[in-house]
């Protein structure tokens, strides 16, 4: 199976030191239509990412020398790409530092062939801002999104977030002063691809609290509703 002449090519970093898993995955993507270059360590990812850009890391958790969540902090200082977390570990707290450093999205070997592909399309789609047929801006109070450009600006400020962020924040935007649960978000903002896994969204919300300059303790724009889930305020002064 190829991708159709019409899709722009999406390029691959697979960052994976298990040899016969690199390959394997590296043939399945290549058949896809993907452009897949492989690197076997995170001195080699950092390295090769200096140089070249890439529409989204497959950056594996377990890896000689630095490992993929220290790779992953270093890729954040100076990168938008979207990052998918690749490892063996199941454990919650794994996955909560994986988002905490700033990963888009995580997948646990052995993984399904097909589902990686559909999460790379989902990452790089929500990059390159087609996550839906609307393009107009959409305010919340003194947020304003631009989902033709990802970009989001707080009272005229600019503000630099992830493209996993900026679908968790355009899921609150487009429902301001309604509540939703974090089930719901991680439907909205992910597409249902994923298990409910609540505390990646507690996390992500820090986040966007601090980027939004919210006081986490009164927060202005991003508000917990205890029991129930998050709100974006519809106006500045709510």
């Amino acid at each position: 199976m190829t991708g159709s002449a019409s899709e722009p090519r999406i390029e691959v970093l697979l960052v994976e030191d298990d040899e016969r898993l690199a390959k394997l995955t590296s043939r399945y993507l290549e058949g896809t239509g993907f452009v897949v270059r492989w690197v076997t360590s995170g001195l080699q990812a950092l390295a090769d990412t200096a140089h070249h850009s890439y529409d989204v890391i497959l950056l594996d958790l377990m890896l000689p020398g630095r490992d993929g969540i220290d790779v992953c902090r270093e890729l954040r200082t100076r990168l938008d790409v979207p990052i998918i977390m690749v490892t063996a570990r199941r454990e919650e707290a794994d996955r909560v530092l994986g988002f905490d450093a700033g990963a888009d999205d995580y997948v646990t070997k052995p993984f399904s062939s097909r589902e990686l592909v559909s999460r790379i399309r989902a990452v790089v789609r929500r990059a390159r801002g087609e996550v839906g047929p609307g393009t107009k801006l959409i305010r919340a109070g003194a947020i304003t999104l631009d989902p033709a450009s990802l970009r989001v600006t707080v009272e005229g400020r600019e503000v630099q977030v992830t493209g996993y962020e900026f679908a968790l924040l355009r899921a609150l935007a487009e429902r301001a002063g309604r509540v939703l649960s974090r089930e719901q978000l991680l439907d909205l903002a992910r597409g249902g691809a994923e298990e409910a896994f609540d505390r990646s969204i507690d996390v992500q919300i820090s986040k966007l609290r601090q980027k939004l300059g919210d006081d986490a303790r009164a927060p202005r724009h991003l508000k917990t509703v205890r029991g129930a889930g998050y709100m974006l305020a519809q106006d500045h002064e709510s």
